[in-house]
């Protein structure tokens, strides 16, 4: 992997959780980076990115552009060879799932690829999408050939009734393939991460993995965790993904980045040694006919159905494309759980209650 630092890259998102880490590899490589943001007026939201490019060899430029308006990000991609699609929102529980979940996923990722598609500069585009475009439900993993998710499997079961974040993934990789295959300028490659997990470069960003943990340290989850099958990665981890996949040129298709097939008391667990006596961390499973009860209560878009199809499943991915093509290796989970619980409890985002 030969990172170009000769051309500006593109990277929608900029201010996110996984986004973050994408762009401080990039400008400690010294590669100068386009942000495009909603509001260059709100320094808040920038600051943090501002101060680490002060601290490297690389540059940061933002622009004005709205992610669901087309022809907002020609100026920002403007001299680009490489554009990182990370933008899309991570959030389970919303009023309106079209619109607050699946427009912004597609609309989005159509008018960022239109756009590289009117550009002669664009050589390649990296798609964040997510394991959720391959699985819909834990339990959908027990129909997968082995019993075990590959790159080659697609989410058939999210709807805008069920798992409607998972759909608005699906629909919006799906809808990425196929602006790719009108053009042949630039090619695609799509990251598909497991739940993202890991310190941020902005602490007091927002992500769904961050609710996740707050309640594993603050008292929600004391009397158990379910044991919901998921996969798990860091973000550091993941952020060198994206790298390999922009600067490898052999690098092509989908991408499984996942660092442990696990369960959510599991990764509960892994923070017990070090703060298991200060923080009400759970140590048991929550029985499922408990979740079952006790779920749709939570407002936490939180359904039955979810709870039948992903309690007690569980989950497995096969990383090995990854780690073949490009290079992909991954630290520990308990590395990973703690280095984020340590920045959270530093931040102010989970306290000893």
């Amino acid at each position: 992997m030969m990172i170009d630092t000769a051309h500006p890259v593109m990277i929608t998102g900029a201010t996110g959780f996984v986004a973050g880490w994408i762009v401080k590899l990039l400008l400690e490589a010294g590669v100068t980076v386009h942000a495009p943001v909603r509001n260059m007026a709100d320094l808040s939201k920038t600051k943090h990115l501002t101060e680490l490019a002060a601290k490297t060899p690389g540059t940061i430029k933002f622009f004005e552009a709205d992610l669901l308006k087309a022809g907002s990000y020609a100026q920002a991609m403007a001299g680009c060879q490489t554009v990182f699609h990370t933008a899309s929102p991570f959030v389970t529980n919303v009023a309106d799932p079209q619109k607050d979940l699946v427009d912004p996923a597609v609309i989005g990722t159509r008018n960022v690829l239109e756009e590289a598609s009117r550009l002669e500069s664009v050589k390649r585009v990296v798609l964040t999408s997510s394991c959720a475009a391959i699985y819909g439900d834990a339990a959908d993993v027990q129909d997968a050939p082995g019993g075990i998710l590959t790159e080659e499997i697609w989410n058939t079961t999210s709807s805008l009734q069920h798992n409607p974040y998972s759909y608005s993934k699906t629909v919006a990789e799906r809808e990425a393939w196929l602006i790719a295959k009108r053009q042949n300028r630039w090619d695609l490659v799509v990251i598909n991460p497991s739940l993202v997990f890991g310190p941020a470069i902005n602490p007091h960003t927002t992500s769904e993995s961050l609710r996740i943990v707050r309640q594993i340290g603050d008292g929600t989850l004391k009397m158990g965790a379910p044991r919901m099958g998921m996969g798990a990665v860091d973000v550091r981890d993941l952020a060198k993904a994206h790298l390999a996949a922009a600067f490898t040129p052999s690098a092509s298709g989908r991408y499984i980045i996942n660092g442990v097939n696990s369960d959510l008391l599991e990764i509960a667990k892994t923070l017990l040694p070090k703060y298991g006596k200060a923080y009400p961390i759970p140590r048991r499973a929550m029985p499922k006919w408990v979740m079952w009860l006790a779920g749709p209560l939570a407002g936490d878009g939180i359904t039955r159905k979810f709870v039948a199809r992903n309690v007690g499943h569980a989950w497995k991915a096969d990383n090995g494309r990854g780690r073949r093509e490009l290079g992909q290796t991954y630290r520990p989970l308990h590395e990973t759980m703690n280095d984020m619980f340590e920045q959270m409890i530093a931040s102010g985002l989970v306290t000893n209650k």
